[in-house]
């Protein structure tokens, strides 16, 4: 099993061509997969962390609710935002400055074959992160995220997770609310959960947050929860 992951923060990236980047690794995964299996060959496969921002976008999973976006074509463009429908799982989100966005490509047979476990992994790196900032978080039952206060009645979401996986080989991932323009989540209904609120570490804090900072504390605890070796 190769646990080297080659980490890249692709910094400001437009959302599209950060997903055909995306498609483009996760394709050359699949490859090598599939000519280990036809060939009986052996040849490791590469696992990425990809950490990014992008410009103001929404994006719906493969089986969300277009009408959980409140904004028509002009509304997008008054907002300087841009709108996919795209192929992870979930439904309506927004990304944008501000937000680390995280991309794991991995293959996941070189660390565990369970999506359920994959995704409390990612949630539990973030949960960790919180509380290096003494920021107190936690899951939700019955969604993907994580949640601040879930079962109390002002329960707001710090973190929202979509991923699509083929042959145990992982794309999309994660978006989480750093210095987020919280404004951005009122055109939509986020998740389709009508009735919660969205949250950022900024509001939580009371201040701006040293963005790059906070992403070498979450890098360090996924390594450490994934066994990865950083490259």
């Amino acid at each position: 099993m190769n646990k080297k992951v080659k980490f890249i923060d692709w910094g400001l990236v437009d959302y599209k061509e950060a997903w055909d980047r995306q498609e483009k690794i996760f394709a050359e995964t699949l490859a090598i997969k599939q000519d280990n299996r036809t060939n009986n060959t052996n040849h490791p496969t590469p696992n990425y962390l990809i950490f990014t921002e992008h410009p103001h976008v929404y994006t719906l999973g493969k089986s969300g609710h277009e009408e959980y976006l409140l904004l028509d074509e002009q509304g997008l463009k008054e907002k300087n935002a841009t709108f996919y429908k795209i192929n992870r799982g979930g439904d309506i989100t927004y990304h944008g400055p501000g937000q680390i966005v995280g991309y794991p490509i991995l293959d996941l047979d070189n660390f565990f074959t369970d999506i359920h476990l994959y995704l409390r992994t990612l949630e539990e790196a973030i949960i960790l992160t919180l509380a290096d900032y003494g920021i107190e978080a936690g899951r939700y039952d019955g969604y993907t995220g994580v949640w601040l206060d879930a079962y109390k009645d002002n329960a707001r979401k710090i973190c929202a997770m979509g991923v699509r996986a083929s042959r145990w080989v992982t794309m999309h991932g994660f978006a989480f609310n750093v210095n987020a323009d919280l404004s951005y989540f009122k055109n939509i209904i986020p998740c389709g959960i009508e009735d919660k609120d969205v949250t950022s570490m900024e509001r939580e804090l009371g201040h701006k947050l040293n963005i790059e900072e906070v992403k070498e504390k979450l890098k360090g605890h996924l390594a450490d929860l994934f066994h990865m070796e950083l490259e």
